[in-house]
């Protein structure tokens, strides 16, 4: 059978930026900064006290009170995005073919705050066994994708991408083969993070891996700067309705955009440091463009994984130059991860969705923050310092890597 075509036909999100598209997509352009001060815990004894938090939340705006007991943060956030996601798709929900629609969610820590206060709860409580009988569907990552597939009745392949910080790349390549094999006609996918607490906080830091940049938040992620210090830790959601393309034009659906192809592979390295050469990241983006039938040339775009780590940074525009070659300095490259932070397994579809907005508004988002380029980056890249650019965007790649070695790329190409 020949591979079926997918679009993008819907999308959905909820991040540092904005509670919406509309709202992300303007901040992304302007290079607002999402950090401050954390207000999810009292994090006065922690090395890092700032995070690129979502801001102006309210579950109840959302959820009655029974859901919100029900939901971690992460879940709720993930029903959140998927269900603008499905509204601005525009189905027919009493007449689409529910059996043919599937959810691939993804999550790299799923309800780590769940799990935090449960144990927290056994502690206090002496040996008298007192766990919430919402604890474990609270906190296993695989939960988001059954509430999205419960609020619909949504009965194709269901399940749950976790690959740390890769983990919703994986899930959308994921989707993407549902749909272009034949196994679905629609797919929900995308990933949610809710890890600003103490443990996932207290654990990054143990590492030395986020910023400690205390004294001034707002500037702290800054990916190719040569005083970056570490990443800055977000929470949020992204979705996308992937649609099989004969499918959307038969119901006259808005098409932001195809995928075009993706592929994963592994840095076989070090579990938690990148190859410094990013021989795994180059295998990732070169077997992504074969699967989209591309050549280099034909990419305009590239939002990189940019953590603004020492060592993540320089490996993957290693990667690019070696994929790229001279195109490399023709195509423009920035890091929204200046701005939101890093989602960890929500990264993925969150940076999806600015290359959808690079595709369709024709302005590639900025890397902002970087006052310095670090000596070691060839200073001929086009990293879309500080400020947004004006350029026809064709073609646009995104990259995402995680602990573990795992690479992850995606492509999305203009309809």
């Amino acid at each position: 059978m020949a591979e079926r075509r997918v679009a993008v036909t819907g999308i959905g999100t909820i991040n540092p930026l904005g509670n919406n598209v509309e709202e992300y997509f303007s901040n992304l352009e302007k290079g607002v900064s999402g950090a401050a001060a954390i207000t999810h815990f009292n994090a006065e004894k922690f090395k890092t006290r700032f995070a690129c938090e979502v801001k102006n939340y309210d579950p109840s705006q959302y959820f009655d009170r029974k859901e919100v007991r029900k939901y971690d943060l992460f879940t709720q956030y993930a029903l959140v995005a998927a269900t603008q996601a499905v509204e601005d798709a525009a189905f027919d929900l009493d007449a689409i073919d529910k059996e043919q629609v599937g959810v691939i969610w993804s999550s790299g820590i799923g309800g780590l705050k769940s799990f935090f206060d449960e144990c927290l709860g056994y502690a206090e409580g002496g040996m008298t066994p007192r766990f919430s009988p919402f604890f474990i569907p609270r906190m296993i990552s695989d939960i988001a994708a059954g509430f999205i597939s419960m609020k619909y009745g949504f009965m194709g392949p269901n399940y749950c991408c976790v690959s740390a910080c890769a983990s919703s790349n994986h899930g959308l390549i994921a989707a993407f083969d549902a749909i272009r094999y034949g196994k679905a006609d629609v797919m929900v996918a995308g990933g949610s993070e809710a890890a600003v607490n103490e443990p996932a906080v207290g654990g990054f830091n143990a590492m030395q891996a986020l910023s400690t940049r205390n004294d001034d938040p707002a500037t702290a992620s800054r990916p190719f700067d040569k005083d970056r210090d570490g990443f800055v830790i977000g929470e949020g959601a992204g979705a996308l309705i992937l649609e099989e393309l004969e499918h959307a034009k038969a119901r006259g659906a808005k098409i932001y955009c195809e995928i075009a192809g993706g592929a994963a592979s592994a840095d076989a390295h070090h579990f938690t440091a990148p190859h410094p050469e990013g021989f795994g990241a180059m295998k990732a983006m070169r077997d992504a463009l074969k699967d989209a039938h591309l050549a280099p040339e034909a990419v305009d775009y590239i939002n990189v994984h940019g953590t603004s780590t020492p060592l993540g940074d320089i490996a993957e525009l290693k990667a690019v130059a070696g994929v790229f070659g001279d195109h490399a300095c023709k195509l423009n490259i920035s890091s929204t991860k200046s701005m939101t932070g890093h989602l960890l397994g929500a990264a993925g579809a969150v940076e999806a969705l600015a290359c959808i907005y690079a595709i369709t508004h024709g302005t590639v988002p900025p890397t902002i923050n970087c006052k310095e380029l670090d000596p070691e980056i060839d200073s001929k890249l086009n990293l879309t310092l500080n400020t947004a650019q004006k350029r026809e965007v064709n073609c646009a790649l995104s990259n995402t890597f995680g602990f573990g070695g795992h690479n992850a790329t995606v492509i999305f190409r203009k309809y």
